[in-house]
């Protein structure tokens, strides 16, 4: 990775780690709820690493997880290094938005202040597969159910923010394959069409959802006077399970990883940064990687077809109410 380590204008490049990226700055009285891919026997992902570093700045962090057992270790393991720690688990799959909705519940029903949203929990390359809602699975689990969890919980952010004056922010971990969807970019019409799926397309159109759903978010926020800021970055290239459905991959990854790819420290750096560094204040609707501004592409600054996507997701989410 050194040959990664020249800075940006931020002060911090690839190579820099979570924990250097907010190293002085104090979370206290801060409430963050980090979506977290915790899988029972892998290693620790981006999620997991965004949540100690939050909770090592004193923010509380209230973990969304799948597997509750691996959640509990992890906030166990948090705890054990860092004593002072608040964090929190509770049960969170992406992919039914029943599910979202019971999570948005019991989070609105604790009456915890809400200042930091970070979506980050994903799935990536899958096989076809539809969710428990009928929805491509992986634009089920990273848009859509990201989609409708900021939608449940706005009201709690921009309660926080009025009553703080603390500026709250929104965070959509996306990826660089967000460049590499589908030619049209949404395939609105085929979402849950079998002919023509390709893996790593379908993954690439999760990822530029969530670019456009930041995009729109941060115009609605800004139209509302609403001290809110909702911004995506690209985490990089990191050594992470993600690539378990293609074992060439994952090989080659196992391989070549500590030369071309980010470890999990660096790679939860950009989503720490956006979060927390008073850099990025009253900065929205942005794109970020290695802890700088970048640039997304032409199809994830258009207005009208982050317009459309709002608006699909928003058809999705009430099919599901109505089917559930």
């Amino acid at each position: 990775m050194w040959l990664f380590s020249r800075k940006g204008p931020s002060g911090f490049s690839a190579c820099s780690t979570a924990e250097e990226v907010t190293r002085g700055i104090d979370g206290t009285g801060l409430t963050a709820i980090v979506t977290a891919s915790v899988i029972a026997g892998a290693s620790s992902g981006i999620g997991t690493e965004t949540a100690r570093i939050l909770a090592l700045r004193g923010v509380h962090v209230v973990m969304g997880v799948r597997d509750m057992s691996a959640g509990r270790k992890v906030k166990e393991a948090i705890i054990q290094e860092i004593p002072t720690a608040k964090i929190d688990s509770m049960e969170l799959d992406l992919s039914s938005t029943a599910s979202v909705k019971n999570f948005a519940l019991e989070f609105n029903s604790t009456g915890l202040p809400l200042n930091l949203l970070i979506n980050n929990a994903g799935i990536m390359a899958t096989p076809f597969k539809l969710s428990q809602d009928k929805i491509e699975l992986q634009f089920a689990t990273n848009h859509v159910g990201h989609f409708l969890l900021t939608n449940l919980l706005l009201e709690a952010m921009k309660k926080t923010a009025r009553e703080s004056s603390k500026e709250g922010r929104i965070v959509n971990v996306s990826s660089r394959r967000h460049q590499f969807s589908y030619r049209e970019g949404i395939r609105f019409d085929k979402i849950n069409d079998q002919s023509g799926y390709n893996s790593l397309s379908a993954y690439g159109q999760s990822k530029l959802a969530n670019v456009l759903h930041a995009t729109e978010l941060a115009r609605r926020l800004k139209e509302e006077g609403v001290e809110i800021t909702a911004n995506s970055l690209h985490p990089g290239a990191i050594v992470t399970n993600l690539f378990r459905h293609h074992s060439f991959v994952s090989g080659l990854v196992g391989v070549l990883g500590k030369y071309v790819c980010k470890n999990v420290q660096q790679g939860a750096a950009t989503t720490c940064y956006v979060a927390l560094h008073p850099q990025v204040k009253g900065m929205s609707g942005k794109y970020f990687a290695d802890c700088n501004l970048a640039e997304a592409i032409s199809q994830a600054n258009d207005t009208e077809l982050a317009k459309k996507l709002w608006d699909f997701s928003l058809s999705l989410v009430n099919q599901c109410t109505h089917t559930s």
